[in-house]
């Protein structure tokens, strides 16, 4: 494309074949042959994805070097059209992105005039994947462009990236438009079969529609689920011989029914437990056995990114998108006073839990400090990351042990201290010595019956320390009176209790984070993106703390199950990215994986064209009529599900959501919420506004506790 001074030239040429001569002085001709000699590179050009990163890493390469953000990916897929060109091994076609042309221009403008360029992208394959891009688009400006990559922004690990700068890693870059491209295949093949068979404005993707599959099986188990009756028995006895002098203790102690005859015992109704109750109070209650044993509890590896949410979630109630955004931020740098943008942790997408020798040597120092010797183990711990870990990476971990998470708490806001806090224990108590505690088990027989009881102490905390200086202490389970074998014991009471089985909890961000890991589905950079996906598509909604699929997410479900088994096929998908990880280690060629995955994937597709029905959606009568014609409403699907609509559609155009059952949780107000979005998303609000304000990003859920899910629903899966 010519520029405005050669467009100049060339008008100036056919307006006058015969310029005018002007006399020029040496002097003149001087200016004019500096001006015309090119100008002098100087400093260094720094490019990064966002403007935070950049203002931390500019603060420690100084004045010589210009640190600019590209704002994440600058040169993409096209938008609205597949952009594969599948005749010639699956070519991409790339361009640049929308809204993100001037980025390019700029960093362009700067290529021209630098020495050199380093391109200092996230170490993953998407940071990779920029790089080779921006590399691609820049390389005629100035050929020197280097690669530096950095688990996180401190002085020392930067500058050391920018002593020993690499070139490209072509493998993860292949790695990385591998999945791109399938992934464009998926989505661009499915959401028009969605369209022409469901309903306009659908979309389907190969990670997102096993997550969906997940939670849809899920919440069939808790239909299906058929509760059962259960009872129990405690016992409650009191020691009948005087404890040794000295001893101040509680006498009393509970003990629960175990076995009879030697046999597990399940008690199924209040007839067999009254039973066992009549038994059991003519007989005895004899101490037959006291064990008391040194348990050890250990240390648990430095997070890697699915734990981190997990943990994220139950403790501190954040989504994993927002653990993934805040833990973005304390990477890439915060405002810490005089010492300006620093950067608290290491890189925040990982599956290793490897740490590097410096921060051992860091931390182990730091704990002989604060706690002392006897906290500080002979050898540090060694925890093994799960297979196919990058260990290239670090487990994440704070950046320096010793900035202790009340030095900084003054700088960051409320979430940011909290998630700080959490990965600066997990690490910190990482490195620790395993805590004792002291464990007594005791038995009792009555007659045929044996009861068990027990208690434990903590005798040394170790690596508790940190948790329990942060008030964190967990109690100690209930203290137990000395016994000795054949000690008779007076019975106070028998105490049976009703249960009922529960079905399995709901899925929340932190169990499908969990079982996605379990499966081998999706990579540290992809949890988060999949639940915020499935849930911006309506397939999946927010239930209290639980993921409920949504009618249009179980519709859509059984579509891609019964005519794309093997996209929503948790199996097949582990091998993909098992292939994907292949591809990034050398040992795949990018190509043969996608022709593997595309071959049979397009037999499913012209399958599916030919035998694929479509959803007939009737319009269903309601008793309620339109606000602003006065005629009945109907209820009809669109691509967030059902809807209500005037009857007389497209005449009137009235609509409104379908209330969600849930009464508005407002003192004195009778409406009920609905669904409502704006461009923030999806938010729940009071049909009686703008009488009732009130709003919430997820539905109130009254049946948590009954569904088992209330306390996050980690427990057991």
């Amino acid at each position: 494309m010519p520029t405005k001074k050669e467009g100049t030239t060339s008008d100036t040429k056919k307006k006058s074949a015969k310029p005018a001569v002007k006399k020029t002085t040496a002097k003149k001709k001087a200016v004019s042959k500096r001006k015309a000699s090119p100008k002098k590179r100087s400093g260094y050009l720094v490019i990064v994805e966002s403007p935070a990163k950049s203002k931390t890493i500019n603060k420690i390469l100084g004045r010589e070097y210009k640190v600019l953000a590209s704002m994440g990916h600058i040169i993409d897929l096209p938008a609205g059209r597949m952009g594969i060109d599948f005749e010639k091994d699956f070519e991409p076609e790339y361009l640049v992105m929308k809204g993100r042309k001037k980025y390019l221009t700029s960093l362009v403008k700067e290529a021209k005039v630098v020495k050199a360029i380093y391109l200092a992208a996230d170490p993953d394959r998407e940071g990779e994947a920029i790089c080779w891009h921006l590399k691609n688009e820049l390389d005629s400006k100035n050929p020197e462009i280097y690669r530096v990559s950095f688990d996180e922004i401190t002085a020392k690990a930067v500058k050391k990236a920018f002593e020993n700068p690499r070139t490209l890693d072509m493998e993860k870059v292949n790695a990385q438009q591998a999945r791109r491209i399938m992934d464009r295949i998926v989505g661009y093949s499915l959401s028009p079969i969605l369209w022409k068979n469901v309903t306009r404005g659908l979309s389907a993707g190969r990670v997102q529609s096993i997550a969906v599959r997940l939670i849809v099986d899920r919440e069939e188990d808790i239909k299906n689920f058929v509760k059962e009756e259960y009872w129990s028995l405690v016992a409650r006895l009191k020691k009948k011989i005087a404890p040794p002098e000295g001893y101040n203790g509680p006498l009393t102690f509970e003990a629960k029914l175990a076995k009879h005859k030697g046999e597990k015992i399940h008690i199924q109704n209040e007839e067999s437990v009254n039973k066992i109750v009549e038994e059991i109070e003519k007989e005895k209650f004899i101490v037959s056995s006291v064990s008391r044993k040194e348990k050890k509890s250990y240390p648990r590896s430095p997070y890697t990114t699915s734990v981190m949410q997990q943990d994220a979630f139950n403790k501190l109630n954040f989504s994993a998108s927002n653990s993934m955004r805040i833990a973005q931020s304390l990477y890439e740098g915060v405002e810490l006073g005089s010492e300006g943008s620093v950067g608290l942790i290491t890189y925040m997408r990982t599956d290793s839990v490897r740490i590097s020798q410096d921060a051992q040597v860091e931390v182990r120092q730091y704990i002989k400090d604060k706690y002392g010797d006897k906290y500080c183990p002979e050898k540090p711990p060694v925890y093994k990351s799960k297979k196919r870990a990058q260990e290239a990476h670090e487990a994440i971990r704070p950046t320096l042990p010793i900035r202790h998470p009340d030095d900084v708490a003054p700088f960051l806001n409320d979430d940011e201290i909290k998630l700080y806090k959490l990965i600066w224990k997990r690490f910190v108590s990482s490195q620790m010595t395993n805590a004792l505690y002291s464990v007594l088990s005791v038995s009792i027989d009555a007659g045929d019956y044996r009861f068990k009881a027990g208690g434990a102490q903590l005798k040394f905390d170790g690596f508790l320390r940190v948790y329990i200086d942060d008030g964190e202490r967990g109690e100690d389970m209930a203290e137990m009176p000395p016994l000795e074998v054949l000690e008779e014991t007076d019975l106070e009471e028998l105490i049976p209790g009703q249960h009922f089985t529960k079905p399995p909890p709901r899925y929340t961000d932190a169990s499908l984070v969990k079982i996605l890991e379990e499966k081998g589905i999706g990579r540290p950079s992809t949890y988060a993106p999949t639940i915020r996906t499935i849930i911006r598509r309506n397939y999946v909604k927010r239930l209290g703390k639980s993921l409920q699929p949504t009618e249009l997410g179980e519709l859509v479900n059984k579509l891609l199950v019964e005519h794309f088994p093997k996209i929503v096929d948790d199996a097949f998908t582990a091998g993909m990215e098992d292939e994907l990880d292949d591809v990034e280690d050398g040992k795949i060629d990018k190509v043969a994986v996608l022709r593997d995955f595309y071959g049979p994937f397009s037999e499913m597709l012209k399958a599916a064209q030919e035998n694929i029905k479509k959803v007939k959606h009737k319009d269903i009568e309601t008793d309620e009529f339109c606000d602003e014609c006065g005629k009945p409403l109907v209820i009809k699907w669109g691509r967030r599900g059902r809807f209500m609509s005037c009857s007389t559609f497209p005449e009137c155009k009235f609509s409104k959501s379908i209330t969600s059952g849930v009464k508005c949780p407002t003192e004195d107000c009778d409406g009920e919420l609905i669904e409502r979005r704006s461009r923030r998303g999806a938010f729940y609000g009071c049909t009686k506004y703008p009488k009732c304000t009130f709003i919430t990003k997820t539905l109130p859920a009254a049946d948590e506790k009954e569904n088992g899910d209330g306390d996050g629903g980690v427990k057991g899966e």
